[in-house]
């Protein structure tokens, strides 16, 4: 018989119809096995295209500084002295020099031509020279004679024949003559001058010690053809104080006045009549002198450079009484050698130092970054400046010698210390991580530290998890080991449905619905999580207590029916049981208790909300990976643990959960990694505070949110907007990071327990 089956299949195989088929089967295989191929590198390539895209925008975040001295010359001969002051406009091709006989000159940059010059004065010595706020343009001198003159160096612009022209102009803001500010006609050895709009502020300390404090105010006549300068002059009494250097804050409400015994007095001058000293401050060691004094772009810090090379930053900070103190925050180097010029930036917290050996240094302050140092000359610098677009420096050196640097300093504010790290801030009491990119004026400094974004997309997966966890696992158990089948085919289509829910529908309903309804019945959602579990239990006893007439007219794996009603009954009852509690615990309202007497700040939006609506959307991700490894398990495993004797539950435990653990592990992996990456219902479900607070009350701020948010208002290729892709390259590498570790576990728990 054997042979007569061989004899009779073998032509079949090799008729020529079989053998068209078998070629075609073979055919689509390797048509299915290569799009398959093909499918798979597709993506790896796509993940690395969205990698080096990120990488490649955040790249230049990183880039150092670089300088290039573009020429070196001496101004025209023809000016009277070398400059004492020095000014550049936004293009950087102009630039300003006023030397010590009231000459002010216009010159070419490139070249050094000059291209207009002006006499300011006749018969008159200048005495001391102060640059007011580099952005308003402002320089006052002080005169031997104890008057003043203010000038203010403009610049209009035109497009003749589509070229730019530019016209340099002189200013006037309290009129072309000095004005006398001393009485006793001493001459003004030391002076500072802030002007804004119509009020002036002056500080003068005349050649016999003395220290004047004046402010004009310009004001226009009722025609407007004539304009009145009010003066209003005071004297600060500073007996025994020999003053080095004066400086008046951009607000004209603050005096720093620096002594040549190195100390720092530090007065509140608010009121011209009437001012304050608020601290004093010792700024260097005995063996070391101050040797140069500038703002900080804001007015708001102060740079103090010393004979060793050392620049220090300073600022006001008020204490939990309300009091001002002045701090030393920070420290940069720039060689051994004196410090003879600072030059802040116009807009950013950066500034550049020079020293007596020729040296140029660029620094950013709240990044704590020393940028760069390069050799400009062999000479002293005596004076730097820096243009309002922060792209070049002028310097002159001892000789006169003027030096135009081009500058190429595009992000100094990054840093891994200003992006992870404590920042003290102008302002604020401390270091702290603040993430705040924009505000509603330009007198502003963008705080762009992520851990506090990080610390919020870390909170709500937690949450989401919390919530979202014995759910999804408890409930794909039930459904793969316990539930009937016919039940099963419907519930867990059902749940897996759930996951085509947009999170937009999730997020809006959370922000507009859910936060609101929580918020009033604050009580009854914790005594659902209570109650919940206690009449399911419950239940679950009474069940057990019934007779066996009872439980088995209930078919085996339909018993969960019977807990649909008790779980309403509990909602239900949590909820008509909130009022009654609100008003006997909590005062009628517990989100004010909480807040009073637990010292929890409370959001409508906070991370409860998050955490349950983001739960909703991971659990059907969860629960369906989970089942389907459950269920998957062999019958064999289970059959043959039940026939030696274990119970359903010992071999749900000691078999089927560690066979399956592969897959449930992989199915919280997966979980987690959408809730990191969630974006709408973080975005509209809670506060979008960037804070770093594990209160579940208080909302935050996630990486995605973020992004989502702030990207269209960023400016291309600033550093707010690089930032911002920096944040989506950290958010990329957290979730490999996780899937990686994540398939690693499952291979090893796979090739662990694959021989039970």
């Amino acid at each position: 018989m054997k042979e007569h089956i061989d004899e009779t299949i073998l032509p079949a195989r090799n008729a020529p119809a079989t053998l068209r088929k078998q070629r075609w089967r073979d055919l689509k295989d390797r048509m299915f096995q290569t799009a398959m191929g093909i499918g798979g590198v597709s993506v790896i390539i796509a993940i690395l295209l969205i990698f080096f895209y990120l990488f490649y925008i955040v790249v230049p975040l990183f880039k150092g500084a670089e300088i290039e001295t573009t020429a070196s010359y001496q101004l025209d001969e023809t000016l009277a002295s070398v400059p004492s002051a020095i000014a550049m406009e936004e293009y950087a091709e102009i630039g300003l020099s006023v030397d010590a006989q009231g000459e002010v000159a216009f010159f070419n940059l490139k070249d050094g031509s000059v291209l207009s010059k002006h006499f300011l004065l006749k018969d008159q010595k200048i005495t001391s020279i102060s640059k007011g706020d580099p952005a308003k343009e402002i320089i006052g001198l002080g005169l031997k004679d104890g008057s003043i003159l203010l000038i203010k160096h403009g610049y209009k612009i035109s497009f003749p024949n589509d070229r730019r022209k530019i016209y340099p102009e002189l200013n006037f803001p309290l009129g072309e003559e000095p004005i006398d500010l001393d009485e006793e006609g001493k001459a003004i050895v030391t002076l500072s001058v802030q002007s804004a709009d119509e009020q002036t502020t002056v500080v003068a300390g005349t050649v016999d010690g003395r220290l004047l404090l004046a402010q004009f105010i310009a004001e226009e006549s009722m025609l407007g053809d004539e304009v009145e300068i009010d003066r209003q002059v005071t004297t600060i009494d500073l007996s025994g104080e020999d003053v080095l250097s004066l400086r008046v804050d951009v607000d004209q409400e603050e005096l720093y006045v620096i002594t040549k015994s190195g100390n720092l007095i530090y007065f509140d001058i608010s009121d011209v009549e009437e001012p304050v000293l608020i601290d004093r401050l010792g700024l260097v060691a005995d063996d070391e002198k101050i040797t140069a004094i500038e703002f900080l772009s804001g007015g708001i810090s102060i740079l103090i450079g010393d004979s060793s090379g050392n620049i220090t930053q300073l600022f006001p900070v008020r204490d939990d009484n309300n009091k001002y103190t002045i701090e030393k925050v920070r420290k940069f180097t720039l060689s051994n050698k004196a410090i003879t010029a600072i030059a802040p930036e116009f807009f950013r917290k950066g500034f550049a130092a020079a020293d007596e050996g020729g040296n140029v240094g660029l620094f950013h302050t709240t990044a704590n970054r020393k940028l760069l140092v390069e050799s400009v000359t062999d000479k002293t610098i005596n004076l730097l400046t820096v243009s309002p677009r922060a792209n070049a420096l002028l310097a002159t050196d001892e000789s006169g010698v003027v030096h135009f640097i081009h500058v190429d300093n595009e992000h100094p504010e990054v840093s891994w210390h200003s992006l992870w790290g404590k920042v003290w801030y102008e302002s604020r009491q401390g270091p702290e991580y603040i993430w705040q990119s924009s505000s509603a004026s330009n007198d502003f400094e963008p705080k762009f530290s992520l851990t506090p974004l990080t610390f919020g997309t870390l909170k709500a997966a937690f949450y989401a998890m919390l919530f979202a966890v014995p759910l999804a696992i408890f409930g794909a158990i039930y459904t793969a080991y316990f539930m009937t089948p016919k039940m099963r085919n419907m519930v867990k289509p059902t749940i897996e449905i759930m996951e085509a829910l947009p999170t937009v529908i999730l997020g809006f309903l959370a922000g507009l619905w859910l936060a609101p309804l929580m918020e009033r019945n604050l009580p009854g959602v914790f005594l659902t999580f209570l109650l919940l579990p206690t009449f399911i239990l419950l239940a679950a006893f009474v069940w057990s207590r019934l007779p066996t007439k009872i439980r088995h007219a209930i078919p085996e794996g339909w018993e969960a029916l019977l807990l649909i009603p008790v779980i309403l009954f509990a909602v239900l009852l949590a909820m008509g049981l909130s009022q009654p509690f609100e008003s006997l615990f909590f005062n009628n309202d517990m989100p004010a208790w909480v807040s009073n007497h637990l010292g929890l700040d409370f959001d409508q939006r906070n991370s409860l909300v998050v955490g349950i609506a983001m739960g909703f959307a991971i659990i059907p991700t969860i629960f369906s990976i989970s089942e389907d490894a459950i269920f998957s398990v062999p019958k064999h495993l289970t059959v043959g643990s039940l026939a030696l004797g274990a119970t359903p539950w010992q071999t749900l435990v000691k078999v089927v959960l560690l066979t399956a653990s592969p897959g449930i592990f992989s199915a919280l992996m997966i979980g987690l990694g959408r809730a990191v990456g969630e974006t709408m219902i973080v975005l509209m479900a809670t506060g979008n505070t960037p804070i770093m607070d594990f209160n579940i009350f208080q909302g935050f701020r996630a990486l995605s949110a973020n992004i989502a948010v702030e990207m269209p208002e960023s400016e291309v290729a600033s550093t707010h907007y690089r930032i911002l892709f920096l944040a989506a390259l950290v958010l990329f590498l957290v979730t490999f990071v996780f899937n990686t570790l994540a398939e690693l576990v499952r291979q090893r728990l796979r090739e662990k327990y694959s021989s039970l």
